[in-house]
């Protein structure tokens, strides 16, 4: 019979006598680097779940190791997050003394395992010299350009009691608790990855990957060709759309804005301001997976009383507030063209607005183009390059991809248009109102406005705080610390105030393959 224990811990004990799994990383003639994700110690041990990982790595490790190669595999814990402070909340335990103590024995059952970790090389994300160089690598970003605060509609989880990243969201419910999540329009840190995300689908064929993952990838950035269009607004801003059919302009009857769009209080006129506000009371009560609901269920609606201009008809066209539209998607705006969008053809059923063709499929006769639309049973949302327009002026009889183009020059003629690519990714919201994180490297000063912590004073250490739980307010627990938040200025020396936000989770564990 084979005695597990005494023959693993036999070999075990020989690798750690013989420094088995520590290859001199200096001298190293044939190095090979084999890293796992670190596990998260958000609980009092590991799940099957790691091991199903670790052991596939390992198998890997070893297997390079027997062709000759100087296997380099260290671990770590990536121990800072909501996953860790959640826990720490149910036992009712301050993270502080319960995260070392999962991590001793995580540890304890990594080595019992026999995987070939290099134990010289451990990494924890909560160890302030780890943590200096995650508040490093931001304020490299902020001096980029590439850290900013913004406000911006954000996911909130009710339960967490923080925002969520657009990733950590599945299917409109919190992925780490499964909670509906909702929108905030808050005033947030974000990594403005928008910057790359043409450098990241050009580099997708480049790499070694699978077409699944490559697939994957692609989608989730979602790269999108179409043009910007200005619908203006007597006495307001003028209300900007993204669509990838401009060719339909000429059909775009109405508008429909997102209830927390920013321009809902200037087109709104006084005999609808109750209207409106009413139903924006209402949307805000949604979480976000109802709202995305939209195809399935009946599309509800406030007219604002307002009016914007169809750039292409010089007509004016009603706009409305509907919460089928999300500010997160596009522009938060859209043109509504009913009679080739499902959606938009729904709503304008309902409502009595008028609906008008203009794309046809090629073979229709000349004599069938000028029909009316208002009886139509659907909506026509074919789109082949051999469509033809109809009740489009001078492009009336032009192909829809032809038309596209010519439409958007001939309106930017106005500056009502321009050619854009727009992206379904979003910047990467990286604020966290919760206290298990590193503090982002921030100070607030009235005089000289945001000012980065100086490299020579990091890290910013977390401070102890006796009562960590966050708030329904969004305020995080850091706010509560007085002796953290009040600090002098750097640049001038008046009082400031530090950021009271920690960073995201995901910040830490995005680089420690460089430590």
């Amino acid at each position: 019979m084979y005695d597990a224990l005494t023959i693993e811990s036999k070999w075990q004990d020989y690798w750690a006598r013989n420094r088995t799994n520590e290859p001199d990383l200096d001298s190293a003639t044939n190095p090979f680097y084999n890293l796992m994700m670190f596990p998260y110690p958000s609980a009092e041990g590991l799940h099957v779940g790691n091991m199903y990982a670790f052991t596939g790595a390992d198998f890997y490790g070893r297997f390079q190791r027997l062709c000759g190669k100087d296997v380099f595999q260290p671990i770590g814990f990536d121990a800072f997050g909501i996953h860790s402070e959640n826990y720490a909340l149910q036992l009712n335990v301050h993270p502080t003394s319960l995260i070392p103590n999962n991590i001793e024995n995580f540890t304890r059952q990594l080595k019992s395992t026999g995987i070939m970790y290099d134990w010289t090389h451990t990494v924890d994300t909560t160890d302030p010299d780890y943590y200096r160089w995650t508040q490093w690598i931001f304020l490299k970003l902020y001096e980029a350009g590439l850290a900013v605060k913004k406000e911006a509609p954000v996911n909130w989880c009710p339960s967490c009691k923080t925002v969520l990243a657009n990733e950590q969201v599945i299917a409109g419910e919190c992925e780490r608790c499964g909670t509906a999540v909702v929108q905030r329009l808050l005033s947030q840190w974000f990594f403005r990855i928008t910057e790359f995300a043409e450098r990241l689908l050009t580099n997708l064929d480049t790499i070694d990957w699978s077409q699944t993952t490559k697939t994957a990838q692609r989608n989730w950035i979602g790269r999108s060709v179409g043009a910007a269009l200005k619908f203006p607004v007597a006495g307001s801003e003028a209300i900007e759309v993204f669509t990838t059919r401009p060719d339909t302009v000429f059909g775009a009857t109405f508008m429909v804005l997102a209830p927390d769009h920013p321009l809902v209080d200037a087109v709104t006129t006084n005999g609808q301001r109750e209207a409106v506000e009413r139903y924006r009371e209402r949307a805000a009560t949604l979480d976000l997976k109802e709202r995305q609901k939209a195809d399935t269920r009946t599309k509800t609606g406030v007219f604002t009383g307002g009016f914007a201009t169809n750039p292409a008809t010089n007509e004016p066209i009603p706009v409305w507030v509907a919460d089928y539209v999300l500010l997160e998607v596009g522009t938060g705006a859209i043109m509504s063209v009913p009679a080739h969008d499902e959606r938009d053809f729904e709503f304008a059923k309902e409502r009595g607005l008028p609906i008008v063709s203009v794309v046809v499929p090629a073979d229709v006769a000349d004599s069938e183009t000028g029909e009316a639309a208002a009886d139509l049973d659907a909506a026509f949302t074919e789109h082949t390059e051999s469509e033809k327009l109809i009740n489009s002026g001078e492009f009336s009889g032009l192909t829809a991809t032809e038309a596209a183009e010519r439409i958007v020059a001939w309106l930017a003629e106005r500056g009502m248009a321009e050619p854009r690519v727009n992206y379904r990714l979003h910047d990467w919201c990286i604020s966290r109102q919760r206290y298990w994180g590193p503090p982002i490297p921030i100070i607030y000063c009235e005089t000289c406005g945001p000012v980065p912590v100086p490299e020579d004073q990091l890290p910013v250490v977390l401070p102890y705080v006796e009562d960590f739980k966050p708030n329904d307010d969004g305020v995080a627990p850091l706010a509560r610390d007085r002796s953290f938040y009040e600090v002098d200025c750097p640049s001038c020396g008046q009082e400031a105030r530090r950021e009271t936000d920690v960073s995201d989770t995901f910040l830490d564990s995005s680089w420690y393959f460089l430590r």
